[in-house]
């Protein structure tokens, strides 16, 4: 029986990770025919990265905001369970606790509904940022395209 773990390369050695300062530079370097400004190429890809970089940080910020706040949620829900049961605890009527009861799920319906709301448009909110960033980059990537194109006329 052959060992496995010999037979395949490690990753390490069969994944050279390849150094990207030097390939940038060797792409700059190039002249394509139909490239006539590589910088300027290279300059507009590294906008493009920086927006999508923008725009992810943008939705990592949302996430986090929506995640502290549903943590803040579930901290008031459960204050509020607290007092609820011994709201219940006490020697009421059956007909009072009932009452009591039905007004405590009601408003227990109504922050939820309200919660939910709020924590939609805390993402909505995010993901129009986000989408906004990356529809200006790529109006601008379509510009530069264009100028480009028209520069090599």
């Amino acid at each position: 029986m052959s060992d496995s773990s010999q037979s395949k390369p490690s990753g390490a050695s069969f994944f050279p990770t390849p150094n990207f300062p030097d390939f940038t530079k060797m792409f700059a370097e190039m002249k394509f025919p139909a490239m006539p400004d590589m910088e300027a190429f290279v300059a507009a890809n590294r906008r493009n990265i920086e927006a999508i970089t923008a725009a992810n940080r943008i939705a990592l910020e949302g996430a986090q905001a929506v995640s502290r706040r549903h943590m803040e949620i579930v901290q008031q829900s459960m204050a509020e369970m607290t007092e609820a049961v011994r709201a219940f605890a006490t020697p009421d009527a059956p007909q009072a606790k009932a009452a009591r009861q039905a007004e405590m799920l009601k408003k227990i319906y109504e922050q939820a509904v309200g919660n939910i709301k709020e924590l939609g448009d805390l993402i909505q909110k995010s993901n129009a940022e986000a989408i906004a960033l990356l529809n200006r980059r790529f109006t601008e990537a379509l510009d530069e395209v264009k100028s480009l194109a028209e520069n090599k006329k």
